[in-house]
């Protein structure tokens, strides 16, 4: 990582924020102490398994467990008919909604399979060994139904049908014939006919992208005790505690208080361990058994039964005077919404025209039913997509105007009072300044020494949100600060909401000490996810810093026999007339004064906090085998402020690694019969050290006016920019302008041999 100090347009200076401390649950992370969801180990658990459907597409006639019960050591089956009756309600997942029929559906089917790998039962034994004979035990019957899997396919009137029931829903409205389009959303700016008549050039072009999983290395785990006493206590890998706790309570048809969800050290999400999959059905078999059920999935269950991203189709035209202002720009977006609706194509149709000015626009957008599982939210959840197929044409649209690509993005780039397509205006951005860092970084003002080699750039947006969060710290005799917080820790955050509570205090960040607890033990937390931890939850410690701060300020008061309001307090150091005490000597006094210094807080920001990014990219293609090579990569992007520097560019760089491989490798590969051939991490290729090059970053600080420290969400803007900076870098290598990702060798060598005319 880099040491080197973020560009800062903000004169605040600072004591413990952008300083790099070592992070707090670093020691149980390198010494293998933390306790993940493998490592929950109940006295008496059984072993869980999952029978999965083999068919993409069938009616379930039969399911015959008779066998499988009678297995010395199975001591539970649960099937779909376990399930109460659900009504029609719509849960908030944070970074989606779902219907709770068909997420009880997708956990256990009932009288559908919609796609290759939907549970079907689950059995829980003695041991995983009869777990599984007990799975192949049971017989089910099948009616074949036809099947489709792809997103235009499914758009066709004569497609198979999913779901009879279901209407397309626009602007309110339903249509009256079955249909696999669940949702059309439509945005609408000026007059779209005379932006583009008033246009000198015009560029129209169609992209493809594929089904891509978040490659979390962790797979979905969780543990479910039903005690006696009908409390149900669940230990799982999950981004969302509360949010887990909701779906469970709901498709069990339990009281919230009646299930506590014990979020254990996570592996990974990006997205994907927001939905729950085991842990509803884990607790079926717990009480049926009177038993623990720990239930742990393999990595081809993961692949073909969680939530991938959509593939889509998308049709762009853009239109631009001579001079590169952009006149019009209409879009067409289908995504696949996997085997239920409910898709990200919301996000997708927000996000394509973000970066830019655009005076006329029209975007249409589809959410569309497939014969794959239904499909979760991956970092920035439809936004690569769409910034793939706009960043890609606005740069052919460059080319041929002759204009340099970082000029035309600044001569159209957004700021301060630019209105999105869909609505809203943004407040301070930084935009422009990534883009004028990256026109003076040293990469983009370094030579291409290699025959072969070409140089890209993308921009990338995506809105981050606000939600709740829950915080509560005390003081302890020694100085040091409990807090305990609900929000899963993936990429640091302990530290960095416990940095933010010892800015406000000023103490050291290693005198906090955090800790992520149970949905019993802290006010309501909505999920890692969204971009939203560090900022919303930093927010709610910095609040809770304030509430200690002025019981602090009390109790000098108490011990200098004064007025609160004479205390001045500076950094550590309280103050009155010619008496001072340190944060650690008013701490040791705390006991003789009075109740403990406990404090409490929780927000709810509302707006988007707007994280901007641009990517510069160099890449060699080998002539004869068509294989990319990242030579070189440089993630800018506008932190607000960088509470903890190195976990930013942690964050810029594992997502520009996951665009990459979003860009030339990865994809759900189906064949003929709609099944995946290549649910394994041997044959579903992610990045490894050998494919990518140390990626240099560049933190730029436009300080956000909505946070008290400035703070932007940084996790998910990182992946938006890549595809489409990788298309650019290889069209100047090639002179192949590739529309449909992945780029792998097949598919690139096989433009290059046949050229555009």
């Amino acid at each position: 990582m880099s040491d080197v100090s973020p560009i800062s347009y903000s004169d605040k200076k600072y004591k413990v924020i952008g300083t790099r401390p070592i992070r707090h649950d670093g020691a149980d992370k390198v010494t293998g102490r933390a306790l993940y969801g493998a490592d929950v180990q109940l006295p008496g658990a059984l072993f869980g398994k999952v029978l999965r459907s083999p068919h993409a597409h069938a009616r379930i006639k039969l399911i015959d467990t008779s066998i499988a019960e009678k297995i010395e050591g199975v001591y539970a089956i649960a099937t779909g008919q376990d399930w109460p009756d659900l009504v029609d309600k719509v849960a908030d997942l944070g970074e989606g909604a779902v219907q709770l029929k068909d997420l009880s559906e997708n956990c256990l089917a009932v009288d559908k399979v919609l796609y290759k790998g939907h549970a079907i039962a689950a059995v829980a034994a003695r041991d995983v060994h009869i777990a599984e004979e007990a799975i192949a035990a049971i017989r089910v019957d099948y009616e074949l139904l036809p099947a489709v899997t792809s997103v235009l396919e499914a758009m066709k009137p004569d497609a198979p049908i999913l779901h009879p029931g279901l209407k397309t829903e626009t602007l309110g409205e339903s249509n009256q014939e079955p249909t696999n389009i669940d949702r059309h959303v439509h945005f609408e700016t000026g007059d779209i006919a005379a932006g583009f008549a008033a246009a000198d050039v015009i560029v129209e072009k169609e992209f493809e992208t594929a089904t891509v999983h978040q490659g979390y290395i962790e797979p979905q785990v969780s543990t479910a005790l039903w005690n006696e006493d009908g409390q149900l206590k669940i230990w799982t890998s999950t981004q969302g505690s509360f949010t887990a706790r909701h779906q469970t309570a709901e498709l069990l048809q339990l009281p919230i208080s009646k299930v506590t969800v014990t979020p254990c050290e996570i592996g990974g999400g990006f997205g994907g361990k927001i939905a729950v999959y085991l842990e509803p059905v884990a607790a079926i078999l717990s009480r049926k058994s009177g038993r623990a059920v720990k239930m742990t999935m393999q990595r081809d269950e993961v692949f073909e039964g969680t939530g991938p991203t959509p593939a889509s189709y998308i049709r762009i035209k853009l239109g631009a005077t001579k001079n590169g202002k952009l006149t019009a720009g209409q879009a067409y977006l289908a995504y696949e919404s996997g085997a239920f609706p409910g898709g990200v194509i919301g996000p997708g149709a927000m996000c394509i025209f973000s970066c830019v000015e655009l005076p006329n626009a029209v975007v249409d957008g589809y959410d569309v039913c497939v014969n794959k599982p239904k499909t979760q939210a991956y970092r920035a959840p439809g936004a690569t997509q769409a910034a793939f197929a706009f960043e890609s044409a606005f740069n052919e649209l460059a080319e041929q105007l002759q204009i340099d690509p970082i000029a035309i993005r600044r001569i159209n780039g957004v700021k301060e009072g630019s209105r999105r397509v869909d609505g809203p205006v943004y407040s301070r951005i930084g935009y422009l300044e990534c883009l004028e860092a990256a026109q003076n970084s040293s990469h983009w003002n370094s030579p291409l020494e290699g025959a072969n080699q070409g140089r890209g750039i993308a921009a990338g947006y995506w809105f981050n949100i606000g939600l709740k969060s829950s915080v509560s710290a005390s003081v302890n005799p020694d100085g040091t600060v409990n807090l305990l917080e609900g929000s899963t820790d993936i990429g640091g955050t302990r530290t960095s909401i416990a940095m933010q509570l010892a800015e406000t205090l000023g103490i050291p960040a290693a005198d906090v000490l955090p800790k992520v607890v149970d949905t019993d033990s802290i006010g309501y937390t909505d999920v890692t996810g969204g971009s939203r931890t560090t900022f919303a939850t930093g927010m709610a410690a910095h609040k809770v810093g304030l509430d200690l701060l002025e019981q602090l300020t009390a109790r000098a008061a108490f011990l200098w026999e004064c007025d609160p309001a004479e205390v001045k307090v500076d950094g550590d150091l309280y103050r009155w007339r010619d008496q001072q005490m340190t944060f650690k000597q008013l701490a040791e006094k705390l006991p003789g004064t009075g109740d403990p210094v406990v404090g409490h807080a929780s927000v709810s920001p509302e707006g988007p906090s707007n994280g901007f990014g641009v990517h510069i990219v160099d890449v060699e293609v080998d002539p004869d085998t068509a294989k990319v090579k990242i030579l070189r990569y440089t993630a800018i992007q506008d932190a607000g402020k960088a509470i903890h520097p190195s976990y930013v560019e942690g964050q810029m760089q594992g997502g520009a690694v996951q665009g990459i491989g979003w860009a030339l490798n990865e994809e759900y590969f189906y064949g003929d019969d709609h099944k995946m051939r290549n649910a394994s991490l041997l044959d579903y290729r992610i990045p490894t050290c050998l494919d990518v090059p140390m990626i240099d970053t560049i933190i730029v600080e436009v300080p956000n006016p909505d946070h008290p420290f400035g703070v932007r969400g940084v996790g998910e803007t990182p992946i938006v920019p890549p595809p489409g900076a990788i298309a650019d870098a290889i069209f100047h290598a090639t002179g192949v302008r590739a529309t449909q990702l992945p780029i792998s060798p097949p598919r690139l060598w096989k433009a290059m041999s046949q050229p555009e005319k």
